[in-house]
């Protein structure tokens, strides 16, 4: 199980993430979405698409642009299409010990 912690909040909880170039990217309806705030920030992968951001709110602090998200991903990337990843001091951590799990989908470049 992966989860996506911040200041000893669960920010999402999975089994099921898909790495993509390091980053494990959740699905939907594992997110807590009530710590989520929609960001201004967009940004383009040339092989993933256009990212949309999301600032996380808890507990009176804000970490500005910290997750985000391929609505409309490329057609190389659309296992991603929704599913959110995570930076800017979030930690992702595996239940595994440190193990590489077997429940994570790898996704890379073709």
């Amino acid at each position: 199980m992966s989860k996506a912690l911040w200041n000893g909040t669960v920010l999402a909880e999975s089994d099921t993430t898909i790495v993509v170039e390091g980053n494990h990217y959740f699905p939907p309806d594992s997110v807590n979405w009530q710590y989520f705030q929609t960001s201004k920030r967009t940004s383009t992968c040339p092989w993933k698409g256009q990212a949309r951001y999301y600032s996380i709110e808890d507990d009176g602090k804000t970490n500005a642009d910290a997750a985000w998200t391929y609505p409309k991903p490329k057609a190389a990337a659309a296992q991603i299409a929704g599913y959110v990843a995570f930076w800017r001091g979030i930690k992702v951590v595996d239940e595994d010990q440190g193990q590489k799990s077997t429940r994570q989908r790898i996704l890379g470049r073709s």
